[in-house]
């Protein structure tokens, strides 16, 4: 006779054990989700600016992981192939138990290596409450998988019970207990499954099908795409694996800046596509807030600490340094419909970080041509008196020469520099194909200023070559250059401003900004 007093293993309910299973396939699926992108869909060193902005327990190990390619990419595949299988685990409550302990020690560490504890108090950032974030919360929601019950919802649950059923006591006819398992069991088992197909469909939506039609055309040559430019001539672009080093720094007073730059008009949408009608909305659709993040990290990972843009991207920069541990600089262009709109712009772009700020007129050198000179000296002094470097920008000589000419002695000069030696720059309507118009006078009035010199629209709006662009800004005075690149752009773009920089440069101007 069975001993009345043992205690037997107290079970969930069926609507307890439903929504714990929805709770654990759900977490799974992030896992999974995350797995997968980071496998299939991120460069190389994408982990790397989670690394170094670490800032508590273990810090100096993850920084250390940072600064090594080859740990880092170990790290990588690490971290992606663990995310996927207890994603996978979760989801069809495979070794639900070892499945939800893997993801609670993932979940420790990305803790630990930027934990909730240093959110800045003036506001909370989404998924980050000061000592709890969602990485908090979805360890103790593993923990709670973890300590529950062996659980009836997913094939653990099946397999435990054709284990039990086979080793069950003979029935007194001396026959053992073979039935089947019981439909609503086997339901219950798998009940992962529907979910892990519709996670397939959706990776394969994100990835996109291969296109045989595009296969061939690949597999012809000569073809363009935009590798560094619109006249690249194969499909192939380089990876972090491909870098030959860190693009070198100057400094503009105590600001630290890449002599490389990002330039965000691509991020938002600016792509001065002369009579494309349609590339400023495929570009801007092309950079959703996750790809721009990949990009500003990739950035880093080859040396380019800063980007230059109005104010519209803030918010997502503010976002990156948050949210994603990044250090990328922000130096904000400046300008505004009229007063008011411009000393505002510039307060916005002070209270969301920037390291620096220039000042532009609306639609171009507005201010300087309408005589605007006391809001330009009202605004570089709102700008030093937060502490900043304060920079004048023109995409017209003129500007420059009339800021020069009314005394204004700024940090720093942004002034657009690139030869006319491409074929849209001799036609009629010049609109949006000449951002430098006459480059030989700029080179010798910027040979005589003092200040640095960020030159812009170096590649004439992707229609000169970065071996041809870069160089002949370097050659001709520009300290540093500000250039806008998609993702797969960055590297090339930086590897070939190293082999400039390290070439015999035919320079007559002075370097004005040094290490």
């Amino acid at each position: 006779m069975a001993d009345r007093n043992v205690k037997k293993p107290s079970r969930l309910n069926p609507i307890q054990s439903v929504f714990l299973a929805l709770m654990r396939i759900a977490i799974g699926w992030h896992f999974a989700y995350e797995g997968v992108v980071k496998l299939l869909f991120k460069p190389a060193g994408w982990a790397r600016g989670y690394l170094e902005g670490a800032n508590w327990i273990g810090a100096d190990v993850f920084h250390w992981m940072a600064s090594h390619e080859s740990v880092l990419r170990i790290v990588e595949l690490l971290n992606a192939w663990g995310l996927l299988l207890v994603g996978l685990g979760l989801m069809v409550g495979c070794m639900t138990r070892l499945a939800a302990l893997g993801g609670v020690a993932l979940l420790a560490l990305y803790y630990v290596a930027n934990p909730a504890l240093f959110t800045d108090p003036a506001g909370p950032v989404e998924g980050n409450y000061l000592i709890v974030n969602k990485n908090l919360v979805e360890l103790l929601a593993l923990l709670v998988v973890l300590v529950m019950p062996s659980p009836r919802w997913g094939i653990d649950g099946f397999l435990g019970g054709i284990f039990r059923r086979r080793v069950r006591v003979p029935s007194e006819s001396g026959a053992e207990s073979g039935s089947a398992v019981p439909r609503r069991r086997m339901l219950a088992a798998l009940i992962g499954l529907p979910i892990l197909g519709g996670f397939v469909l959706a990776v394969l939506k994100k990835r996109g099908y291969v296109s045989r039609e595009e296969q061939q055309l690949a597999s012809h040559a000569p073809r363009v795409d935009g590798v560094t430019s619109p006249s690249m001539t194969n499909l192939n672009f380089a990876s972090l694996e491909d870098l030959k080093g860190k693009v070198p720094k100057a400094k503009i007073k105590d600001l630290e800046l890449s002599r490389v730059i990002m330039g965000g008009n691509l991020m938002n949408g600016f792509a001065h596509a002369r009579d494309l009608i349609y590339v400023s909305n495929l570009v801007k659709a092309y950079h959703t807030d996750q790809r721009v993040f990949e990009t500003l990290g990739l950035g880093e990972s080859c040396g380019i600490n800063a980007i230059i843009t109005n104010t519209i991207l803030a918010p997502q920069i503010v976002e990156y340094w948050e949210k994603h541990g990044g250090k990328i600089k922000f130096i904000a262009q400046c300008k505004g419909k009229n007063r008011q709109d411009y000393l505002d712009n510039i307060q916005f772009s002070i209270d969301h970080g920037a390291c620096a700020a220039y000042l532009q007129g609306m639609s171009g050198d507005d201010y300087v041509a309408q005589g605007h000179f006391d809001w330009i000296a009202e605004g570089l002094q709102k700008v030093r008196d937060a502490g900043l470097p304060a920079g004048i920008g023109g995409h017209y000589l003129k500007t420059i020469q009339g800021c020069v000419d009314e005394g204004f002695e700024p940090d720093f000069w942004m002034k657009t520099l690139h030869h006319h030696n491409y074929w849209s720059s001799n036609t009629e309507n010049q609109k949006d194909n000449v951002w430098c118009e006459k480059p030989e006078e700029t080179i010798a009035f910027m040979e005589s200023l003092p200040q640095p010199w960020i030159a812009f629209k170096v590649l004439a709006a992707g229609a000169l070559h970065p071996r041809d662009g870069f160089r002949y800004a370097f050659e001709n005075g520009a300290d540093f250059v500000c250039v806008g690149m998609y993702d797969f752009q960055v590297v090339e773009d930086c590897n070939i401003a190293l082999d400039v920089l390290g070439a015999d440069l035919k320079r007559a101007r002075p370097w004005r900004a040094v290490v």
